[in-house]
Protein backbone atom coordinates (compact mmCIF):
# COMPACT_ATOMS: atom_id res chain seq x y z
CA UNK A 1 0.00 0.00 0.00
CA UNK A 2 1.28 3.55 -1.38
CA UNK A 3 0.31 6.52 1.38
CA UNK A 4 0.43 8.84 -1.53
CA UNK A 5 -2.15 6.81 -3.48
CA UNK A 6 -5.18 7.57 -1.17
CA UNK A 7 -7.51 5.24 -3.44
CA UNK A 8 -5.23 1.99 -3.06
CA UNK A 9 -5.90 1.53 1.14
CA UNK A 10 -8.21 -1.23 1.98
CA UNK A 11 -11.79 0.36 3.56
CA UNK A 12 -13.62 -2.34 5.77
CA UNK A 13 -17.13 -3.21 4.34
CA UNK A 14 -20.37 -3.67 5.48
CA UNK A 15 -21.95 -3.46 9.09
CA UNK A 16 -18.77 -3.98 11.43
CA UNK A 17 -18.50 -3.83 15.05
CA UNK A 18 -15.58 -1.52 16.12
CA UNK A 19 -14.54 1.71 18.13
CA UNK A 20 -15.68 5.20 17.04
CA UNK A 21 -11.69 5.48 17.20
CA UNK A 22 -11.67 3.25 14.28
CA UNK A 23 -15.01 4.21 12.51
CA UNK A 24 -13.24 7.61 12.44
CA UNK A 25 -10.01 6.80 10.77
CA UNK A 26 -11.87 4.39 8.56
CA UNK A 27 -13.94 7.37 7.20
CA UNK A 28 -10.78 8.93 6.95
CA UNK A 29 -9.27 6.35 4.83
CA UNK A 30 -12.65 6.18 2.51
CA UNK A 31 -12.29 9.64 1.14
CA UNK A 32 -8.27 9.41 0.77
CA UNK A 33 -7.19 11.23 3.73
CA UNK A 34 -3.14 11.17 3.70
CA UNK A 35 -2.04 14.00 6.06
CA UNK A 36 -3.54 15.47 8.91
CA UNK A 37 -2.01 18.89 10.42
CA UNK A 38 -2.08 20.18 13.74
CA UNK A 39 -0.66 19.83 16.96
CA UNK A 40 -1.17 16.51 18.87
CA UNK A 41 -3.69 16.65 22.01
CA UNK A 42 -5.55 14.22 24.26
CA UNK A 43 -8.49 14.75 23.19
CA UNK A 44 -8.11 13.17 20.00
CA UNK A 45 -5.32 10.60 21.17
CA UNK A 46 -7.34 7.53 20.57
CA UNK A 47 -7.87 7.98 17.08
CA UNK A 48 -4.47 9.49 16.63
CA UNK A 49 -2.94 6.57 17.67
CA UNK A 50 -3.76 4.28 14.75
CA UNK A 51 -2.93 7.17 12.12
CA UNK A 52 0.03 4.84 10.91
CA UNK A 53 -1.79 1.95 10.82
CA UNK A 54 -4.07 3.53 8.48
CA UNK A 55 -1.79 5.61 6.17
CA UNK A 56 -2.34 8.61 7.38
CA UNK A 57 0.94 10.87 8.21
CA UNK A 58 0.24 13.44 11.22
CA UNK A 59 2.38 16.78 11.03
CA UNK A 60 2.92 18.16 13.92
CA UNK A 61 3.33 22.29 13.67
CA UNK A 62 4.26 24.94 15.69
CA UNK A 63 1.10 26.81 15.77
CA UNK A 64 -2.61 25.62 15.05
CA UNK A 65 -3.35 28.54 12.68
CA UNK A 66 -0.23 26.96 11.03
CA UNK A 67 -1.73 23.78 10.80
CA UNK A 68 -4.59 25.14 9.44
CA UNK A 69 -3.02 27.50 6.68
CA UNK A 70 -1.16 23.99 5.82
CA UNK A 71 -4.25 22.39 5.51
CA UNK A 72 -5.83 25.27 2.96
CA UNK A 73 -2.26 25.17 0.86
CA UNK A 74 -2.51 20.95 0.52
CA UNK A 75 -6.39 21.15 -0.29
CA UNK A 76 -5.68 24.31 -3.05
CA UNK A 77 -2.62 22.11 -4.91
CA UNK A 78 -4.35 18.50 -4.79
CA UNK A 79 -7.61 19.17 -4.96
CA UNK A 80 -8.28 17.03 -2.12
CA UNK A 81 -9.62 17.59 1.45
CA UNK A 82 -7.19 19.31 3.42
CA UNK A 83 -7.58 18.28 7.28
CA UNK A 84 -6.22 19.94 10.37
CA UNK A 85 -7.31 18.57 14.07
CA UNK A 86 -6.25 20.02 17.47
CA UNK A 87 -6.94 19.72 21.61
CA UNK A 88 -10.38 21.29 22.06
CA UNK A 89 -10.41 24.19 23.61
CA UNK A 90 -7.27 27.15 23.07
CA UNK A 91 -6.02 24.36 20.13
CA UNK A 92 -9.41 24.50 18.08
CA UNK A 93 -9.75 28.65 18.49
CA UNK A 94 -6.40 28.98 17.35
CA UNK A 95 -7.89 27.94 13.51
CA UNK A 96 -10.17 31.03 13.30
CA UNK A 97 -8.02 32.76 11.02
CA UNK A 98 -7.14 29.88 8.52
CA UNK A 99 -10.47 28.55 8.34
CA UNK A 100 -11.72 31.90 7.46
CA UNK A 101 -9.06 32.57 5.17
CA UNK A 102 -10.30 28.97 3.92
CA UNK A 103 -13.62 29.89 3.75
CA UNK A 104 -13.11 33.08 1.23
CA UNK A 105 -10.76 30.55 -1.06
CA UNK A 106 -13.52 28.09 -1.06
CA UNK A 107 -10.79 25.28 -0.02
CA UNK A 108 -12.52 22.24 0.85
CA UNK A 109 -10.64 22.02 4.60
CA UNK A 110 -12.29 19.43 7.07
CA UNK A 111 -11.52 20.67 10.49
CA UNK A 112 -11.85 18.20 12.81
CA UNK A 113 -12.17 19.81 16.42
CA UNK A 114 -12.58 17.08 19.45
CA UNK A 115 -13.79 19.06 22.13
CA UNK A 116 -14.72 18.49 26.04
CA UNK A 117 -16.48 15.64 27.12
CA UNK A 118 -19.93 15.59 27.61
CA UNK A 119 -20.20 15.01 31.43
CA UNK A 120 -18.34 18.13 31.69
CA UNK A 121 -19.64 20.51 29.05
CA UNK A 122 -21.15 23.57 30.98
CA UNK A 123 -19.22 23.41 33.82
CA UNK A 124 -16.18 25.63 33.47
CA UNK A 125 -13.88 23.12 32.59
CA UNK A 126 -10.22 22.50 31.75
CA UNK A 127 -10.35 23.88 28.01
CA UNK A 128 -14.00 24.32 27.59
CA UNK A 129 -15.44 26.45 25.13
CA UNK A 130 -18.48 26.20 22.96
CA UNK A 131 -16.73 25.54 19.64
CA UNK A 132 -19.77 25.45 17.31
CA UNK A 133 -20.85 29.05 17.63
CA UNK A 134 -17.23 30.04 17.22
CA UNK A 135 -16.84 28.92 12.99
CA UNK A 136 -20.95 29.24 12.19
CA UNK A 137 -20.02 32.05 9.62
CA UNK A 138 -16.70 31.19 8.37
CA UNK A 139 -17.64 27.14 7.30
CA UNK A 140 -19.73 25.43 4.65
CA UNK A 141 -21.30 23.04 7.05
CA UNK A 142 -21.02 22.43 10.46
CA UNK A 143 -21.05 18.36 12.17
CA UNK A 144 -21.53 17.39 15.56
CA UNK A 145 -21.14 14.30 16.58
CA UNK A 146 -24.36 13.81 19.79
CA UNK A 147 -24.10 10.28 19.35
CA UNK A 148 -20.77 8.04 19.38
CA UNK A 149 -22.94 5.70 16.77
CA UNK A 150 -23.56 8.36 14.63
CA UNK A 151 -19.60 8.64 13.91
CA UNK A 152 -19.32 7.69 10.42
CA UNK A 153 -21.74 9.04 9.56
CA UNK A 154 -21.23 12.65 10.49
CA UNK A 155 -17.71 12.17 9.71
CA UNK A 156 -18.59 11.28 6.00
CA UNK A 157 -21.04 14.27 5.69
CA UNK A 158 -18.45 16.77 6.82
CA UNK A 159 -16.02 15.46 3.99
CA UNK A 160 -19.01 15.56 1.16
CA UNK A 161 -20.24 18.81 2.22
CA UNK A 162 -16.56 20.25 2.34
CA UNK A 163 -16.31 18.94 -1.16
CA UNK A 164 -20.32 19.69 -2.38
CA UNK A 165 -20.47 23.07 -1.37
CA UNK A 166 -16.84 24.14 -2.00
CA UNK A 167 -15.27 25.17 1.23
CA UNK A 168 -14.47 24.37 4.94
CA UNK A 169 -16.36 22.31 7.23
CA UNK A 170 -16.13 21.21 10.87
CA UNK A 171 -16.52 18.04 12.68
CA UNK A 172 -16.71 18.19 15.99
CA UNK A 173 -16.54 15.42 18.60
CA UNK A 174 -17.08 15.31 22.05
CA UNK A 175 -13.73 13.70 23.04
CA UNK A 176 -15.27 11.22 25.35
CA UNK A 177 -17.32 9.75 22.34
CA UNK A 178 -14.11 8.26 20.72
CA UNK A 179 -14.36 5.96 23.16
CA UNK A 180 -16.55 2.19 23.00
CA UNK A 181 -17.80 -0.15 20.69
CA UNK A 182 -20.42 -0.54 18.31
CA UNK A 183 -21.29 -1.83 14.83
CA UNK A 184 -20.48 1.24 11.92
CA UNK A 185 -21.24 0.87 8.15
CA UNK A 186 -18.82 2.83 6.16
CA UNK A 187 -20.29 5.46 3.78
CA UNK A 188 -18.69 5.83 0.56
CA UNK A 189 -18.04 9.43 -0.56
CA UNK A 190 -20.97 11.57 -2.28
CA UNK A 191 -19.58 12.76 -5.73
CA UNK A 192 -21.60 14.78 -8.63
CA UNK A 193 -20.70 15.73 -12.04
CA UNK A 194 -21.26 19.21 -11.98
CA UNK A 195 -23.57 20.44 -14.70
CA UNK A 196 -22.40 23.26 -17.35
CA UNK A 197 -25.97 25.74 -16.51
CA UNK A 198 -29.23 25.93 -18.02
CA UNK A 199 -29.97 25.01 -20.96
CA UNK A 200 -31.72 28.54 -21.92
CA UNK A 201 -29.12 30.42 -20.11
CA UNK A 202 -26.53 28.47 -22.16
CA UNK A 203 -28.10 29.53 -25.78
CA UNK A 204 -28.82 33.42 -24.15
CA UNK A 205 -24.25 33.31 -23.14
CA UNK A 206 -24.06 31.70 -26.48
CA UNK A 207 -25.70 33.94 -28.19
CA UNK A 208 -23.95 37.24 -26.86
CA UNK A 209 -20.86 35.92 -27.48
CA UNK A 210 -21.28 35.13 -30.94
CA UNK A 211 -22.68 39.15 -31.56
CA UNK A 212 -19.34 40.40 -29.23
CA UNK A 213 -17.26 42.58 -31.42
CA UNK A 214 -14.69 42.79 -28.80
CA UNK A 215 -15.06 39.76 -25.88
CA UNK A 216 -13.06 39.45 -22.87
CA UNK A 217 -12.37 36.43 -20.64
CA UNK A 218 -12.10 36.42 -16.91
CA UNK A 219 -10.53 33.44 -15.45
CA UNK A 220 -11.22 32.97 -12.48
CA UNK A 221 -10.68 30.47 -9.01
CA UNK A 222 -13.47 28.34 -10.14
CA UNK A 223 -11.31 27.56 -13.41
CA UNK A 224 -8.76 25.89 -11.73
CA UNK A 225 -10.97 24.31 -8.89
CA UNK A 226 -12.73 23.10 -12.02
CA UNK A 227 -9.58 21.56 -13.83
CA UNK A 228 -11.00 23.73 -16.69
CA UNK A 229 -7.90 25.65 -17.61
CA UNK A 230 -8.01 23.69 -20.65
CA UNK A 231 -11.46 23.89 -21.71
CA UNK A 232 -11.13 27.99 -21.04
CA UNK A 233 -7.77 27.99 -23.25
CA UNK A 234 -10.14 26.03 -26.10
CA UNK A 235 -13.00 28.83 -25.27
CA UNK A 236 -10.65 31.54 -26.03
CA UNK A 237 -9.10 30.30 -28.89
CA UNK A 238 -12.52 29.82 -30.67
CA UNK A 239 -13.24 33.45 -29.86
CA UNK A 240 -9.59 34.78 -29.89
CA UNK A 241 -10.97 36.70 -27.23
CA UNK A 242 -8.30 37.87 -24.74
CA UNK A 243 -8.05 36.65 -21.07
CA UNK A 244 -7.59 37.97 -18.00
CA UNK A 245 -6.98 36.59 -14.64
CA UNK A 246 -9.29 37.38 -11.53
CA UNK A 247 -7.60 39.06 -8.78
CA UNK A 248 -4.87 36.34 -6.68
CA UNK A 249 -5.27 33.74 -9.36
CA UNK A 250 -2.58 34.62 -12.25
CA UNK A 251 -2.60 30.52 -12.31
CA UNK A 252 -5.89 30.48 -14.13
CA UNK A 253 -4.39 30.42 -17.54
CA UNK A 254 -1.25 30.04 -18.96
CA UNK A 255 1.20 33.22 -19.28
CA UNK A 256 2.93 31.74 -21.92
CA UNK A 257 -0.61 31.78 -24.39
CA UNK A 258 -1.32 34.63 -26.89
CA UNK A 259 -4.36 35.80 -25.63
CA UNK A 260 -3.00 36.08 -21.90
CA UNK A 261 -2.96 39.48 -20.74
CA UNK A 262 -2.48 39.32 -17.11
CA UNK A 263 -4.66 39.78 -13.80
CA UNK A 264 -7.11 41.99 -12.66
CA UNK A 265 -6.97 44.01 -9.14
CA UNK A 266 -4.59 45.49 -6.57
CA UNK A 267 -1.02 46.06 -8.54
CA UNK A 268 -2.15 43.76 -11.80
CA UNK A 269 -1.55 43.98 -15.45
CA UNK A 270 -2.23 47.04 -17.23
CA UNK A 271 -2.19 45.31 -20.31
CA UNK A 272 -5.40 43.41 -18.96
CA UNK A 273 -7.01 46.72 -17.69
CA UNK A 274 -6.85 48.34 -20.95
CA UNK A 275 -8.16 45.58 -23.08
CA UNK A 276 -11.29 44.78 -20.49
CA UNK A 277 -11.97 48.49 -20.70
CA UNK A 278 -13.00 47.83 -24.31
CA UNK A 279 -14.83 44.70 -24.20
CA UNK A 280 -18.82 44.70 -25.23
CA UNK A 281 -19.08 40.87 -23.53
CA UNK A 282 -17.29 39.88 -20.58
CA UNK A 283 -17.38 36.07 -19.71
CA UNK A 284 -16.54 35.66 -15.82
CA UNK A 285 -16.03 32.46 -15.88
CA UNK A 286 -15.77 30.90 -12.12
CA UNK A 287 -15.06 33.88 -10.36
CA UNK A 288 -17.50 36.02 -8.16
CA UNK A 289 -16.53 39.15 -9.32
CA UNK A 290 -15.09 40.11 -5.83
CA UNK A 291 -14.87 44.27 -5.48
CA UNK A 292 -11.95 44.56 -4.16
CA UNK A 293 -10.56 42.77 -7.57
CA UNK A 294 -12.25 45.31 -9.92
CA UNK A 295 -11.08 48.38 -8.03
CA UNK A 296 -9.70 51.33 -9.94
CA UNK A 297 -5.61 50.48 -10.32
CA UNK A 298 -3.18 52.37 -12.04
CA UNK A 299 -4.96 55.14 -12.55
CA UNK A 300 -7.58 53.27 -14.54
CA UNK A 301 -11.36 52.86 -14.27
CA UNK A 302 -10.75 49.96 -16.60
CA UNK A 303 -14.64 48.12 -15.47
CA UNK A 304 -16.73 48.35 -18.67
CA UNK A 305 -19.54 49.80 -17.55
CA UNK A 306 -21.58 49.03 -20.69
CA UNK A 307 -20.52 45.40 -21.54
CA UNK A 308 -22.67 42.91 -20.96
CA UNK A 309 -21.81 40.55 -18.54
CA UNK A 310 -22.13 36.45 -18.51
CA UNK A 311 -21.28 35.44 -15.00
CA UNK A 312 -20.19 31.81 -14.35
CA UNK A 313 -20.50 30.39 -10.93
CA UNK A 314 -21.14 27.27 -8.92
CA UNK A 315 -22.67 29.46 -6.22
CA UNK A 316 -25.88 30.61 -6.79
CA UNK A 317 -25.54 33.74 -4.40
CA UNK A 318 -23.00 35.00 -6.05
CA UNK A 319 -24.34 35.57 -9.47
CA UNK A 320 -25.04 39.37 -9.95
CA UNK A 321 -23.85 39.97 -6.35
CA UNK A 322 -21.42 42.34 -7.18
CA UNK A 323 -21.75 43.38 -10.54
CA UNK A 324 -24.86 43.78 -13.00
CA UNK A 325 -25.08 40.44 -15.05
CA UNK A 326 -27.17 40.13 -17.87
CA UNK A 327 -26.85 36.18 -17.89
CA UNK A 328 -26.24 33.89 -15.18
CA UNK A 329 -24.96 30.84 -15.29
CA UNK A 330 -24.84 28.42 -12.06
CA UNK A 331 -22.28 25.61 -13.24
CA UNK A 332 -18.57 24.60 -13.02
CA UNK A 333 -16.56 26.63 -14.59
CA UNK A 334 -14.82 23.53 -17.17
CA UNK A 335 -18.27 22.01 -17.94
CA UNK A 336 -20.17 25.69 -18.90
CA UNK A 337 -16.88 26.84 -20.71
CA UNK A 338 -16.97 23.08 -22.82
CA UNK A 339 -20.95 23.52 -23.48
CA UNK A 340 -20.43 26.83 -24.81
CA UNK A 341 -18.02 25.66 -26.85
CA UNK A 342 -19.95 23.76 -28.43
CA UNK A 343 -22.57 26.00 -28.93
CA UNK A 344 -20.90 28.86 -30.92
CA UNK A 345 -18.91 25.76 -33.11
CA UNK A 346 -20.21 26.23 -36.10
CA UNK A 347 -22.00 29.64 -35.26
CA UNK A 348 -21.21 33.21 -37.49
CA UNK A 349 -19.12 34.94 -34.88
CA UNK A 350 -18.92 38.72 -34.69
CA UNK A 351 -15.68 39.14 -32.76
CA UNK A 352 -13.95 37.32 -35.97
CA UNK A 353 -14.98 40.03 -38.52
CA UNK A 354 -11.97 42.09 -36.58
CA UNK A 355 -10.05 39.36 -35.46
CA UNK A 356 -6.49 40.63 -36.53
CA UNK A 357 -7.04 44.42 -35.21
CA UNK A 358 -8.62 43.10 -32.04
CA UNK A 359 -5.00 40.49 -32.17
CA UNK A 360 -2.96 43.12 -33.18
CA UNK A 361 -4.63 45.04 -29.73
CA UNK A 362 -3.74 42.34 -27.30
CA UNK A 363 -0.24 42.51 -28.31
CA UNK A 364 0.58 46.46 -28.26
CA UNK A 365 -1.04 46.21 -24.95
CA UNK A 366 1.45 43.31 -23.55
CA UNK A 367 4.27 44.68 -25.24
CA UNK A 368 3.71 48.12 -23.83
CA UNK A 369 2.61 46.64 -20.09
CA UNK A 370 6.19 44.68 -19.95
CA UNK A 371 8.21 47.61 -21.49
CA UNK A 372 6.40 49.76 -18.25
CA UNK A 373 7.59 47.07 -16.04
CA UNK A 374 11.11 46.72 -17.04
CA UNK A 375 11.44 50.53 -17.01
CA UNK A 376 9.66 50.25 -13.39
CA UNK A 377 12.85 50.21 -11.98
CA UNK A 378 11.36 52.25 -8.37
CA UNK A 379 8.67 53.90 -7.32
CA UNK A 380 8.05 57.14 -7.79
CA UNK A 381 6.32 59.54 -5.56
CA UNK A 382 8.03 61.71 -3.15
CA UNK A 383 7.85 59.53 -0.04
CA UNK A 384 9.65 56.73 -2.35
CA UNK A 385 11.96 59.19 -3.55
CA UNK A 386 13.34 60.64 -0.24
CA UNK A 387 13.71 56.89 1.48
CA UNK A 388 15.76 55.62 -1.35
CA UNK A 389 18.03 58.76 -2.37
CA UNK A 390 20.83 57.65 0.56
CA UNK A 391 20.58 53.55 0.16
CA UNK A 392 22.32 50.99 -1.08
CA UNK A 393 19.30 48.30 -0.35
CA UNK A 394 17.67 46.76 -3.75
CA UNK A 395 14.46 48.26 -4.93
CA UNK A 396 11.56 46.19 -4.74
CA UNK A 397 10.20 46.19 -7.85
CA UNK A 398 13.44 45.14 -9.69
CA UNK A 399 14.16 42.62 -7.32
CA UNK A 400 10.68 41.09 -7.97
CA UNK A 401 11.25 41.09 -11.90
CA UNK A 402 14.74 39.23 -11.17
CA UNK A 403 12.81 36.61 -9.34
CA UNK A 404 10.17 36.30 -11.96
CA UNK A 405 13.04 35.71 -14.30
CA UNK A 406 14.45 33.34 -11.97
CA UNK A 407 11.32 31.30 -10.73
CA UNK A 408 11.10 27.58 -11.95
CA UNK A 409 8.48 26.63 -14.93
CA UNK A 410 6.90 24.09 -12.09
CA UNK A 411 6.86 26.53 -8.93
CA UNK A 412 3.85 26.86 -6.74
CA UNK A 413 3.82 30.28 -5.23
CA UNK A 414 2.08 31.63 -1.78
CA UNK A 415 1.80 35.64 -0.84
CA UNK A 416 1.56 37.10 2.14
CA UNK A 417 -0.01 40.65 2.87
CA UNK A 418 1.85 43.26 2.25
CA UNK A 419 3.10 46.03 0.15
CA UNK A 420 6.33 44.34 -1.98
CA UNK A 421 4.10 41.30 -2.03
CA UNK A 422 0.85 42.78 -3.15
CA UNK A 423 3.53 44.20 -5.86
CA UNK A 424 4.61 40.72 -6.81
CA UNK A 425 1.00 40.61 -8.59
CA UNK A 426 2.48 42.47 -11.49
CA UNK A 427 5.36 39.90 -12.15
CA UNK A 428 4.47 36.18 -11.00
CA UNK A 429 3.32 34.28 -14.44
CA UNK A 430 2.60 30.30 -13.95
CA UNK A 431 2.30 27.85 -16.76
CA UNK A 432 0.06 25.60 -15.27
CA UNK A 433 -3.26 25.17 -12.89
CA UNK A 434 -2.71 24.96 -8.55
CA UNK A 435 0.26 27.03 -8.63
CA UNK A 436 -0.41 30.19 -6.52
CA UNK A 437 -2.19 30.78 -3.39
CA UNK A 438 -2.50 34.03 -1.82
CA UNK A 439 -5.35 34.58 1.40
CA UNK A 440 -7.36 35.84 -0.97
CA UNK A 441 -10.60 38.11 0.49
CA UNK A 442 -9.47 37.58 4.15
CA UNK A 443 -6.53 39.19 3.46
CA UNK A 444 -4.15 37.78 6.92
CA UNK A 445 -0.76 37.97 7.65
CA UNK A 446 1.07 35.06 8.39
CA UNK A 447 -0.66 32.93 5.43
CA UNK A 448 2.04 32.29 2.76
CA UNK A 449 4.71 30.25 4.78
CA UNK A 450 2.57 27.57 6.42
CA UNK A 451 0.19 27.62 2.83
CA UNK A 452 2.93 26.90 1.25
CA UNK A 453 4.23 24.18 3.26
CA UNK A 454 0.47 22.05 3.03
CA UNK A 455 1.10 22.92 -0.61
CA UNK A 456 4.92 21.02 -0.65
CA UNK A 457 3.12 17.84 1.11
CA UNK A 458 0.09 17.56 -1.25
CA UNK A 459 3.13 18.11 -4.73
CA UNK A 460 6.54 17.01 -3.26
CA UNK A 461 8.26 17.30 -6.33
CA UNK A 462 7.57 20.67 -7.46
CA UNK A 463 9.26 23.92 -5.92
CA UNK A 464 7.30 25.60 -3.26
CA UNK A 465 8.23 29.05 -2.63
CA UNK A 466 6.81 31.29 0.20
CA UNK A 467 6.90 35.30 -0.34
CA UNK A 468 6.43 37.15 3.17
CA UNK A 469 6.98 40.82 4.16
CA UNK A 470 9.37 41.09 7.62
CA UNK A 471 5.98 41.84 9.16
CA UNK A 472 3.88 38.82 8.62
CA UNK A 473 7.32 36.23 8.57
CA UNK A 474 7.43 37.03 12.09
CA UNK A 475 3.70 35.60 12.83
CA UNK A 476 4.93 32.37 10.54
CA UNK A 477 8.82 31.83 10.70
CA UNK A 478 8.16 29.43 13.71
CA UNK A 479 7.29 26.75 11.14
CA UNK A 480 10.73 26.94 9.61
CA UNK A 481 10.52 23.67 12.85
CA UNK A 482 7.82 21.78 10.73
CA UNK A 483 9.62 21.88 7.73
CA UNK A 484 12.89 20.73 9.44
CA UNK A 485 11.55 18.45 11.75
CA UNK A 486 9.59 16.61 9.27
CA UNK A 487 11.26 16.96 6.16
CA UNK A 488 9.43 19.45 4.14
CA UNK A 489 11.55 21.61 1.81
CA UNK A 490 10.40 25.14 1.22
CA UNK A 491 12.05 28.37 0.36
CA UNK A 492 11.20 31.38 1.74
CA UNK A 493 11.50 35.07 0.32
CA UNK A 494 11.83 37.44 2.91
CA UNK A 495 11.19 41.33 2.03
CA UNK A 496 13.27 42.82 4.80
CA UNK A 497 12.43 46.69 4.77
CA UNK A 498 12.01 47.44 8.67
CA UNK A 499 7.94 48.35 8.14
CA UNK A 500 4.88 47.58 7.88
CA UNK A 501 4.45 48.55 4.17
CA UNK A 502 1.07 48.21 2.78
CA UNK A 503 -0.40 50.59 6.63
CA UNK A 504 2.78 52.84 6.14
CA UNK A 505 1.83 53.72 2.94
CA UNK A 506 -1.52 54.92 4.49
CA UNK A 507 0.39 56.96 6.72
CA UNK A 508 2.39 58.42 4.05
CA UNK A 509 -0.54 59.34 1.93
CA UNK A 510 -3.10 60.30 4.49
CA UNK A 511 -1.86 61.38 7.95
CA UNK A 512 1.25 63.45 6.80
CA UNK A 513 3.99 60.66 7.21
CA UNK A 514 3.35 60.26 10.86
CA UNK A 515 4.38 56.55 11.77
CA UNK A 516 2.99 55.41 14.38
CA UNK A 517 3.37 51.19 14.82
CA UNK A 518 4.34 50.85 11.57
CA UNK A 519 8.03 50.73 12.04
CA UNK A 520 9.96 47.69 12.84
CA UNK A 521 13.26 46.91 14.05
CA UNK A 522 14.43 43.64 13.19
CA UNK A 523 16.99 41.11 14.10
CA UNK A 524 18.96 38.89 11.14
CA UNK A 525 16.14 36.43 9.80
CA UNK A 526 19.04 34.36 8.28
CA UNK A 527 20.80 33.68 11.70
CA UNK A 528 17.39 32.91 13.43
CA UNK A 529 16.90 30.29 10.46
CA UNK A 530 20.18 28.71 10.44
CA UNK A 531 19.60 28.17 14.03
CA UNK A 532 16.29 26.35 13.62
CA UNK A 533 18.02 24.08 11.17
CA UNK A 534 17.71 25.45 7.66
CA UNK A 535 19.92 27.07 5.06
CA UNK A 536 19.69 30.82 4.98
CA UNK A 537 21.11 33.19 2.50
CA UNK A 538 21.32 37.45 2.87
CA UNK A 539 21.19 38.78 -0.45
CA UNK A 540 21.66 42.44 -0.51
CA UNK A 541 22.70 42.79 -4.57
CA UNK A 542 20.71 42.47 -7.40
CA UNK A 543 22.90 40.20 -9.69
CA UNK A 544 22.22 37.52 -6.70
CA UNK A 545 18.35 37.49 -6.76
CA UNK A 546 17.82 35.27 -9.33
CA UNK A 547 20.84 32.81 -8.56
CA UNK A 548 20.14 32.63 -4.98
CA UNK A 549 16.38 31.80 -5.89
CA UNK A 550 17.44 29.13 -8.84
CA UNK A 551 19.80 27.25 -5.55
CA UNK A 552 17.38 27.42 -3.04
CA UNK A 553 14.87 25.75 -4.84
CA UNK A 554 17.53 23.31 -6.37
CA UNK A 555 18.17 22.79 -2.80
CA UNK A 556 14.57 21.50 -1.97
CA UNK A 557 15.73 18.25 -4.17
CA UNK A 558 18.03 17.72 -1.41
CA UNK A 559 15.58 17.94 1.43
CA UNK A 560 16.92 21.52 2.40
CA UNK A 561 14.53 24.24 3.83
CA UNK A 562 16.33 27.76 3.15
CA UNK A 563 15.50 31.62 3.71
CA UNK A 564 16.44 34.05 1.53
CA UNK A 565 16.43 37.35 3.40
CA UNK A 566 15.79 40.27 0.87
CA UNK A 567 17.47 43.62 1.78
CA UNK A 568 15.28 45.96 -0.11
CA UNK A 569 14.80 49.72 0.57
CA UNK A 570 11.48 51.04 2.48
CA UNK A 571 10.27 52.89 -1.03
CA UNK A 572 6.38 51.89 -1.07
CA UNK A 573 3.73 51.04 -3.82
CA UNK A 574 0.42 52.19 -4.22
CA UNK A 575 -2.00 52.19 -1.40
CA UNK A 576 -3.46 48.84 -0.58
CA UNK A 577 -7.01 50.51 0.61
CA UNK A 578 -7.61 53.93 -1.46
CA UNK A 579 -11.15 53.18 -1.75
CA UNK A 580 -11.54 52.25 2.53
CA UNK A 581 -9.61 55.83 3.64
CA UNK A 582 -10.17 59.66 3.65
CA UNK A 583 -9.05 62.44 4.29
CA UNK A 584 -8.77 63.35 8.47
CA UNK A 585 -11.35 66.28 9.77
CA UNK A 586 -10.04 67.20 13.09
CA UNK A 587 -12.30 68.68 15.59
CA UNK A 588 -10.81 69.70 18.69
CA UNK A 589 -7.97 72.45 19.32
CA UNK A 590 -5.86 70.05 20.59
CA UNK A 591 -5.78 67.80 17.50
CA UNK A 592 -5.43 70.95 14.95
CA UNK A 593 -1.33 69.91 14.32
CA UNK A 594 -2.87 66.34 12.93
CA UNK A 595 -4.51 66.90 9.70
Amino acid sequence: MSKRDPLKREVTKGLTTMTPSEAFVETLVANGVTDVFGIVGSACMDALDIFPAAGIRYIPTVHEQGAGHMADGFSRVSGRHGVCMAQNGPGITNFVTAIAAAYWAHSPVVMITPESGTMGMGLGGFQETEQLPIFSKITKYQGHVNNPRRMAEITARCFDRAMLDIGPTQLNIPRDYFYGEYAYEIPEPIRIENGSGGSQALKEAATLLAGAKFPVIIAGGGVVMSDGVDACVALAELLDAPVVNSYLHNDSFPANHRLWCGPLGYQGSKAGMQLIQQADVVLALGTRLGPFGTLPQHGLDYWPTHAKIIQVDADPKMLGLVKKISVGLLGDAKSSALALAQELRGSELACHTNRDKRLAEIAKQKSAWEHELNEWTHERDPYSLDVIRDSSAMHPRQMLREMEKAMPKNAMVSTDIGNICSVSNSYLRFEQPRSMLAAMSFGNCGYAFPAVIGAKVAAPDRPAVAYVGDGAWGMSFGEILTCVRENIPTTAVVFHNKQWGAEKKNQVDFYSRRFLGTDLENPSFAAIARSMGAEALVVEKLSDVGPALAAACEAQKQGKTTVLEMMVTRELGDPFRRDALSMPVRKLAKYKDYV
